[in-house]
Formats: C-alpha cells, sequence, structure tokens
C-alpha cells in the first residue's frame, strides 16, 4: 500500500517535471518567433507603449508596497541580531546588497506575474476560445507579433523600470527600521550602505529584471495561446500561467545568482 501511494507521488512529481519542461521549450520557441517579429517589419508602438503603462505604471503601487515592506522586515531582523552583537555597522551594506540582488527584483518579477502575467493570459485565453486568434490568422495577421511582440517588449523594458524603483523604496524602509526602530546610527548605515552596495550588485539586479520580464511575458502569452475548453479553460490557463512563471523564476534566479554573482561574495 505504502509502494503503491510511493510511486504514484513519484510519478505525479515526474510527470509536472514533464509538463513544466515542456512549458519551457514551448516558451523559448515562442520568445525566438516574438523577437524576430519585433526586429523585422513596423511594429504597433501604440500598442507597446499601452502594454508598458499596463505593466509599468498601474504595476507601480503594489510594487513598491510589498518591496519595501519586505525590506523593512529585513532590516528589522538584521538590525536587532547585528546591533546586539555590535556589528551594526554592517546592516546598511547588507540590506541594500539583498534588495539590490534578490528582494526587487524577485518580488517585483513575482509581483508582476500575479497581477499582469494572469491578465495577459485571460486576455489571449478568451480570445483563443472565441476564435478571435483564428480570425487574426484568416486576416493574414500574426498573432504573435499582434499579441505576444508588444507585451514582450513591454515587460522587457518596464521590469528593469519596476525594479530600479523598488530597489530605492526598500533601501528608504529599510534605512527607516534599521534607524528609528533598531537605533542603527544614520551615518554609520548611509556608510555601510555606500561600502557594500556596487555597481555590480545593481547591474546584476536590473539584468534579473530584464531575463524574468522575458519570461513572464512568453510563458503567460504562450499558455494563452494554447487555451481549451471555454470559460473553464481560461481559468485553467490563468492558474497555470502563474504557478509556471512563479516556478521558472525562481529557478532562473538561483542560476542567475550563481552566474552574476559567483560565490555570493559581497564586495567589502
Amino acid at each position: 500500500m505504502k509502494s503503491s501511494a510511493a510511486m504514484g507521488f513519484f510519478e505525479h512529481i515526474g510527470r509536472s517535471a514533464e509538463r513544466y519542461l515542456s512549458t519551457m521549450g514551448a516558451a523559448f520557441l515562442l520568445l525566438a518567433q516574438a523577437m524576430y517579429q519585433g526586429f523585422t517589419g513596423r511594429q504597433n508602438y501604440k500598442e507597446i507603449i499601452n502594454q508598458m503603462s499596463l505593466i509599468g505604471y498601474n504595476s507601480m503601487p503594489i510594487v513598491l508596497v510589498t518591496v519595501a515592506f519586505s525590506a523593512m522586515v529585513l532590516a528589522y531582523h538584521t538590525a536587532t541580531q547585528f546591533v546586539r552583537f555590535g556589528a551594526s555597522s554592517y546592516v546598511g551594506g547588507m540590506v541594500a546588497v539583498s534588495v539590490a540582488r534578490e528582494i526587487a527584483p524577485v518580488l517585483t518579477a513575482v509581483v508582476v506575474v500575479a497581477r499582469v502575467g494572469s491578465s495577459i493570459a485571460a486576455e489571449i485565453g478568451s480570445m483563443q476560445v472565441t476564435e478571435q486568434i483564428d480570425a487574426l490568422r484568416s486576416l493574414a495577421v500574426s498573432p504573435v507579433k499582434y499579441l505576444v511582440t508588444p507585451r514582450l517588449l513591454a515587460c522587457l523594458t518596464m521590469l528593469p523600470v519596476l525594479t530600479v524603483f523598488a530597489g530605492l523604496m526598500g533601501v528608504a524602509g529599510g534605512y527607516l527600521v534599521a534607524v528609528f526602530s533598531a537605533g542603527v546610527n544614520p551615518t554609520v548605515y548611509k556608510s555601510s550602505m555606500l561600502s557594500f552596495l556596487t555597481v555590480r550588485d545593481i547591474w546584476g539586479g536590473l539584468i534579473k529584471a530584464v531575463v524574468f520580464g522575458g519570461l513572464i511575458a512568453v510563458i503567460s502569452c504562450q499558455k494563452g495561446l494554447n487555451t481549451r475548453g471555454g470559460a473553464a479553460g481560461v481559468g485553467r490557463t490563468i492558474t497555470s500561467a502563474v504557478v509556471a512563471s512563479i516556478i521558472w523564476i525562481y529557478i532562473v534566479n538561483y542560476f542567475l545568482s550563481v552566474l552574476l554573482f559567483p560565490g555570493g561574495q559581497v564586495q567589502l
């Protein structure tokens, strides 16, 4: 009984892994098509700007709140313990580096997946089940160029912008908590932040943001284009797009961290 249950569990894990790898393969193919369409012919700049507004401007408040309070929690625990052991001179640097490398790009991407990725999957999925995409093909309009390319370019552009503002808000929130809650000297905090934080940390976070933006766009669009089964299928598409995007963001984040920051070292 136990062995059959274990076998069923591992079979389920295998099927899930196969499904996610298949999703990533299809997403890479769609990415190649969208990038090719993006570099050939005229672009719908009005739609690109509209998508940039939806992805960037409309997502700004929730991104800033999420990253700010996450950095504040990090600063609270870090400052409390470091002050206890007489290492308050490291608080600003640790918070700033953590925000730049991980918190700002990763949490920004997760928030955008929840807010924008689900919307993209729902919109394109609804068009698929109502045969609007087939109508585009019948009019000799490429669904990839008309639907995917503007969203991909908008995500690639706006994720780094959101990450920059999120990082600034996270550092500011960490400063407030460390100084006014844990009692870290403001001058010491700023000096530590400037000593630890490097241009490499900032650029590394922005590179992650670009990669995450591409993942969100292509996975959400790919799931939407493959929607089947009416309204219920659209619901499944939304769930699948959000789950797959978040899983791949965390997987890719690990490998990007190893590549961009070998050894996980912090510049002293």
